[in-house]
């Protein structure tokens, strides 16, 4: 049986992803505290993991019921701040680390997801598993962490998430709420790198293309792909269905 076999959310855009077991859909599609806080710099660009691979050199965990959250540097130093109570005093913490004057900011109704109209990213187990098998001393957890996704369906096959971008494409239910494909993630930098240790992968995104075209699975359809440095799809779920829960265990169906 297609189930939810995992959700993750990233608090803070760029920073490490924590597991829940349930999330709520926000009046803006995405799901609840994800992307909810962003450090921004004097120009008002965000710090991410596309600018700089310093953010992997921070572990970060975060609270999800207190917005508190755990920094720790590799010198193994640790720092806590609740990002809600002290927003100013994190962004000083985060400003000295990165060498630059940042501002947290907050947004509940949507987050700082890069595609502003669209929700959750979605993949699957065997996906992540036929990923880690194309690299030496790539983990299926390593992949899970590489690519970042939101929503991790069990139960299908690898590649399942393709099925639903393109003319015609269907759609799918969580546990009831209705999840439509909008696009293929195309992918940046960062899943070149070793998410431990931001080193890159020696000629990580030629392998990953090379195995992308030769796996690429019948019931996808080519022309919604730019290009075949791209995994996961965006999803987006309809407003009707915002404001529900979806949870860890839901049973996933496909719905024409």
């Amino acid at each position: 049986m297609a189930r939810v076999e995992r959700l993750t959310v990233f608090p803070v855009k760029g920073l490490d992803g924590v597991d829940v077991e349930a999330a709520r859909v926000l009046d803006g599609g995405t799901l609840e505290r994800d992307r909810e806080f962003a450090l921004f710099d004097a120009d008002g660009d965000v710090v991410n993991g596309k600018r700089t691979d310093r953010v992997h050199d921070l572990a970060t965990d975060f609270d999800t019921e207190s917005g508190a959250l755990r920094v720790e540097t590799p010198d193994g130093a640790v720092r806590r701040f609740d990002l809600e109570a002290e927003p100013a005093r994190a962004a000083a913490w985060f400003g000295d680390f990165f060498d630059a004057d940042l501002r947290l900011r907050r947004d509940e109704s949507l987050g700082y997801v890069d595609r502003r109209d669209m929700g959750p990213s979605v993949v699957s187990t065997a996906t992540l598993e036929a990923v880690a098998s194309w690299f030496d001393g790539v983990t299926v957890d390593g992949a899970r962490r590489r690519l970042r996704a939101n929503v991790e369906v069990s139960g299908v096959p690898a590649f399942w998430e393709d099925r639903f971008v393109g003319e015609g494409a269907p759609a799918f239910e969580i546990g009831g709420v209705r999840v439509e494909g909008v696009t293929p993630c195309g992918r940046c930098v960062v899943p070149e790198r070793d998410p431990d240790t931001g080193e890159p992968t020696p000629e990580f995104r030629e392998r990953f293309v090379r195995r992308r075209e030769a796996t690429f699975p019948e019931w996808a359809d080519a022309d919604a792909f730019d290009h075949y440095y791209s995994l996961t799809t965006i999803a987006r779920i309809p407003e009707r269905h915002r404001g529900e829960t979806i949870r860890v265990g839901d049973e996933v169906a496909v719905r024409e």
